[in-house]
């Protein structure tokens, strides 16, 4: 049993990043640059063993209509209400937001579990996307470039959310909740590899692989 454990500590953390539809193979390169076993996940089977889960950017009711049909909606909600490492980046972040603004007519599978309020086209349509740079206490040095592509933002927090990052209004574009990290940007497409390497760590301790 002790050298079991061992083994298991000694092993490189095991990300899933799910691969329905958005930008999930930027993150699957930097994961990977990061020393870290990077999975495409499609299926429910696919989600067994993993250390920690991102949920990439994309077009969020297209994304909550294939995990509905391909039956990932629940065990999603199952991995996250469960308490384990999750990463939500735009439209990850709108899927695991308890409430969404600003949906489609019909509305849009949620995820739920991170307790805020999103709005989901919040800075507007596809013309109206743009770089900036924000300031990330957590991080040094503390400013991070970040990439707003059809962006939402949260509106409201929980009691329980940590705000990482936020911009004029104000309106949170970073925050973390317990395992739970969301990001209004797109990371995987700026050289700042801070964010996947704060995942990284959250998703080690959650399995107590940290080095």
């Amino acid at each position: 049993m002790g050298a079991e454990v061992m083994r298991d500590e000694a092993r490189r953390p095991r990300i899933g990043v799910l691969a329905l539809q958005g930008a999930f193979a930027e993150h699957i390169a930097i994961l990977r640059r990061l020393g870290v076993e990077a999975v495409e996940v499609r299926t429910p089977a696919q989600m067994e063993g993993l250390d920690g889960l991102i949920l990439p950017g994309g077009e969020s009711t297209t994304m909550g209509l294939v995990a509905e049909r391909w039956g990932l909606v629940e065990p999603l909600r199952a991995w996250v209400h469960g308490g384990k490492p999750t990463w939500g980046t735009c439209a990850g972040m709108i899927l695991l937001a308890d409430h969404a603004t600003g949906q489609k007519q019909g509305g849009q599978p949620l995820i739920g579990g991170l307790h805020v309020t999103v709005n989901r086209n919040y800075f507007g349509r596809q013309v109206d996307s743009f770089e900036t740079t924000l300031t990330v206490p957590c991080f040094e040095p503390d400013e991070s470039p970040a990439i707003f592509i059809r962006a939402p933002a949260i509106t409201e927090l929980g009691e329980d959310v940590e705000p990482l990052a936020e911009l004029p209004g104000p309106v949170y574009v970073a925050v973390r909740q317990g395992p739970i990290l969301a990001t209004a940007f797109h990371p995987e497409l700026t050289p700042d590899m801070r964010w996947h390497a704060l995942f990284v760590e959250m998703a080690s301790r959650g399995r107590g692989l940290e080095n």
